[in-house]
């Protein structure tokens, strides 16, 4: 009974040479010289990032200051 290995046999495999090499033209052509022109049609800018960064410092702030003013009240 023959079993069904995932691994192809390499003597039997077509377009290897011998000793496991693969000639030029056998493989798909690489990931960036098969471009699509898939992506953002337009340039993305940066300018967005300011307000969240903004308003995450007021939230860390205001956290700060309340876990101070808890820690004031049980002192006292």
């Amino acid at each position: 009974m023959k079993s069904n290995s995932p691994d192809p046999d390499p003597r039997t495999t077509p377009g290897l040479e011998p000793g496991g090499g693969v000639p030029p033209g056998e493989t798909p052509p690489a990931e960036t010289s098969a471009g699509s022109g898939a992506g953002p049609r337009e340039d993305l800018t940066r300018g967005w990032t300011k307000g969240p960064l903004f308003i995450i410092g007021i939230v860390v702030v205001l956290c700060a200051a309340f876990f101070l003013a808890f820690a004031l009240v049980m002192l006292l």
